[in-house]
């Protein structure tokens, strides 16, 4: 398994498609504008800070930017 190729993140980029269609469904079923987006903002930036914990400068770094994507899911 290649270091890009971990389970979680996997699973946060499956996430974040399934956000996006969320937010496609509320945005045009039921004009949902305000909530929809900040559910696109932070399921989506889950993701990013899973990938930029991937390439973290130290152990230290990895496990801050795993905490920020742990309280996005929160």
């Amino acid at each position: 398994m290649k270091k890009n190729d971990s389970i979680i993140r996997k699973k946060s980029i499956d996430f974040a498609i399934r956000i996006v269609n969320c937010y496609k469904y509320l945005v045009d079923e039921k004009r949902e504008y305000v909530m929809s987006k900040q559910i696109l903002r932070s399921g989506t930036s889950i993701g990013a800070n899973v990938n930029e914990a991937t390439y973290a400068e130290s152990k230290n770094d990895f496990i801050h930017k795993m905490n920020i994507s742990l309280k996005e899911a929160a």
